[in-house]
């Protein structure tokens, strides 16, 4: 206990006078994270909005494998993005292996299926109570999708948040492609990860604490610009 005390006072210490190169990894992780979810997003709204509004034969096998997907392992996905990447895989040519793009990457496969699972139930909720109404009024199923979004906004919004909080506290798959190299590739996660295996408790708690800090922040900021949306 004594050993955590003083371990839990330097973290804070370590906090209180967080040097360029700590910031520089709060940021990596920050810009990586949040450019996975970006992109994510652009594939999983309009992806799990159609499956709500859309029926085709093969639609009950989609969802289930987007939900399948749901527990995909980042080591898993890590090791395949490695094979894809590396000099002698299908994509080496691009030269992503050991870039935070091959993180980004990893970051995206992994968020796809919780914005397309997520917003697939909130969106077909929506479906329920309002497609009627659209087909009556006579609109194209594809107008609909951006109005359902609309109507599941809050539901988006924490399928965006769980997806951020799945990659921003993702370390498995980020080592195997990233590396951990320090000033390019290394996040809060892979630091932490490191720092805890030397030894170096403080750095690994200080950094823990921001990975903390910064994700009630993010979900305090979405959630007053959703009542502020809400409310206008």
């Amino acid at each position: 206990m004594g050993d955590f005390g003083e371990a839990a006072r330097l973290a804070l210490g370590l906090i209180l006078h967080l040097d360029a190169g700590l910031y520089g990894i709060i940021g990596l992780s920050l810009a990586v994270s949040l450019s996975a979810v970006g992109i994510a997003a652009l594939i999983g709204l309009p992806a799990g909005t159609a499956l709500a509004a859309y029926r085709f034969p093969a639609r009950r096998a989609v969802v289930i494998l987007v939900n399948a997907m749901l527990g995909l392992p980042p080591v898993v996905v890590g090791l395949a993005a490695y094979l894809l990447l590396s000099r002698a895989g299908p994509l080496g040519g691009f030269g992503l292996l050991f870039t935070p793009g091959a993180m980004v990457l990893v970051q995206t496969v992994l968020t796809v299926p919780i914005i397309t699972a997520l917003v697939h139930r909130a969106a077909q909720e929506q479906w329920a109570r309002h497609g009627e109404a659209f087909q009556v009024a006579g609109a194209a199923t594809w107008r609909t999708l951006p109005h359902l979004l609309l109507l599941a906004r809050k539901a988006v919004l924490t399928a965006l948040l769980a997806a951020l909080g799945r990659a921003i506290s993702e370390v498995g798959g980020i080592i195997i492609v990233g590396g951990n190299i320090a000033g390019v590739t290394r996040t809060m996660t892979t630091t932490i990860a490191l720092e805890t295996s030397k030894g170096n408790l403080p750095l690994a708690l200080a950094l823990g604490l921001v990975l903390i800090t910064l994700s009630i922040a993010l979900n305090g900021v979405a959630f007053h610009m959703a009542d502020r949306g809400g409310n206008e």
